[in-house]
């Protein structure tokens, strides 16, 4: 608001001064139209100026004053030329203009290519602050996982969280129903939790863009803004992301990643706690959610086993582990395979607890 209060007192005051000095011999009223133009357009390239990064300042300045110089330069030799008065200064005025207009454009368009933090520490904090934020979505914001990466220390620089995020998680966590509304909630106490924490730096930013309706595409726009990465586990934001060329740090490529890579013959824990879809089968999970589906432990439910891995399948709903038990004090070897499985048609869903989200096998053949 003040912004706009100085900008009307500008426009104001170059008027009035127009308006009583009578410039080009003009009458007052057409002065005082001409120092309102005048002013609008001063505005107007403050405004232009103001979007421009400081390398690409620096360099269109530095540009305009290396074209102003070789105008100069080259105006000298125009004063000897036998052309006339007129025609001269007409001549020279053209050169000034194009050389100023030519360095200007060459210097911010060369400009990503300079280095403010080497002129000094005046630069030093501003577009490496910007480059390292991390713009955080709705979505991971929600997930909770993000606060904790943070404070093991694994994502530096500053969380950047828009107004506009904030105020869709308020209309999540106001909505009437249940489960939006404790989803919502979560996400402002994770944002409450970073902000708590010293060690993690998180900024609200007013930035919003009015013209652009989707919470998505104003995340991209932002991160254009600042240079900086979109945190999310959002798919499609993720795939849209990288059409606009947005670099993206997904939160469930880095839980994939973080998966604990186990061969067929390895030994390992786990707590049957349901039955499989097979008979005899028994489901645990690891610690990352992986779900480990074990032949003859269907009487082992609510209680911890080791087991030997037979095989590692890779779905499209995520990694599965498939084992047996010890028998005898020994491990039981899993005979081959009547033949592949089709991996496209088998049903998984971890979210269902009566076992017939594990895929079926092929019957083991007896010996």
């Amino acid at each position: 608001m003040d912004l706009i209060l100085v900008r009307f007192l500008f426009i104001a005051l170059l008027s009035g001064v127009c308006y009583f000095l009578h410039p080009f011999s003009v009458t007052s009223w057409v002065g005082a139209a001409g120092g309102a133009v005048a002013a609008v357009a001063v505005i107007v390239f403050e405004l232009r100026v103001r979007a421009l990064s400081l390398r690409r300042l620096i360099g269109a300045v530095a540009g305009s004053v290396l074209g102003i110089f070789g105008a100069a330069l080259f105006c000298l030799v125009l004063r000897s030329a036998p052309l006339s008065s007129a025609t001269s200064a007409a001549v020279q005025i053209f050169v000034l203009l194009l050389m100023t207009y030519v360095g200007l454009l060459v210097g911010a368009n060369k400009g990503d290519l300079l280095n403010p933090a080497a002129l000094g520490t005046v630069f030093s904090g501003e577009k490496p602050t910007r480059r390292s934020a991390k713009v955080l979505d709705t979505s991971v914001i929600i997930d909770g996982r993000i606060a904790d990466i943070a404070e093991a220390g694994f994502i530096d620089g500053v969380m950047v969280v828009p107004e506009f995020v904030l105020r869709e998680l308020q209309i999540v966590a106001d909505s009437t129903d249940g489960s939006k509304r404790q989803r919502g909630r979560r996400g402002l106490d994770m944002l409450q939790r970073m902000q708590s924490n010293t060690n993690i730096k998180v900024q609200i930013v007013p930035d919003d863009f009015p013209s652009i309706r989707e919470v998505d595409l104003k995340l991209l726009e932002l991160a254009k803004k600042w240079e900086a990465k979109v945190v999310t586990n959002d798919f499609n934001l993720n795939k849209v992301a990288q059409l606009h060329r947005v670099e993206v740090l997904n939160i469930n490529d880095l839980a994939n990643a973080l998966k604990p890579v186990v061969l067929p013959g390895e030994k390992m824990n786990v707590l049957i706690l349901k039955e499989g879809k097979e008979y005899n089968q028994g489901v645990g999970y690891l610690d990352d959610g992986t779900m480990v589906v074990v032949d003859h432990a269907r009487k082992m439910i609510g209680r911890a086993i080791e087991i030997s891995v037979t095989s590692v399948l890779q779905t499209a709903s995520g990694k599965m582990i498939f084992g047996k038990m010890e028998e005898n004090g020994r491990v039981a070897i899993e005979p081959p395979r009547a033949g592949p499985i089709d991996l496209a048609h088998l049903p998984f869903n971890g979210d269902k607890a009566d076992g017939s989200d594990v895929p079926s096998r092929p019957a083991t053949p007896t010996r």
